[in-house]
């Protein structure tokens, strides 16, 4: 069983940037293909930016794209999401998510880590 911890959430101020960072455990990381999702108040959890299990492949949202990039260290079991200039609309509880299938961790992945807040101020 995959278990997922992220940490890196927090305040921070619109036009900042920051880290998350996921760390897994209870399988063969670098045999999955990792993923960042997000879900705001009211709102559908969405995805943000996907990995594949060697790295060579990612995928960014529209939202997120040229402001963010998700990397991985398979020897550390982490994956990670930078993003910068943030907006007050990235505020959300971000969920790392791993499956074995790159395409399928986009939409339906297996496992889930319990979340992180992120609050961008104005």
């Amino acid at each position: 069983q995959v278990q997922l911890v992220e940490s890196g959430g927090g305040l921070v101020q619109a036009g900042g940037s920051l880290r998350l960072t996921c760390t897994a455990s209870g399988g063969t990381f670098s045999r999955l293909a990792m993923g960042w999702f997000r879900q705001a108040p009211g709102k559908e959890r969405d995805i943000v930016a996907a990995i594949s299990w060697g790295g060579l492949t990612t995928y960014y949202a529209d939202s997120v794209q040229g402001r963010s990039t998700i990397s991985r260290d398979n020897a550390r079991d982490t994956v990670y999401l930078e993003m910068s200039s943030l907006k007050p609309e990235d505020t959300a509880v971000y969920y790392c998510a791993a499956h074995v299938n790159y395409a399928i961790v986009q939409r339906a992945p297996n496992y889930w880590g319990q979340g992180t807040q992120v609050t961008v101020s104005s």
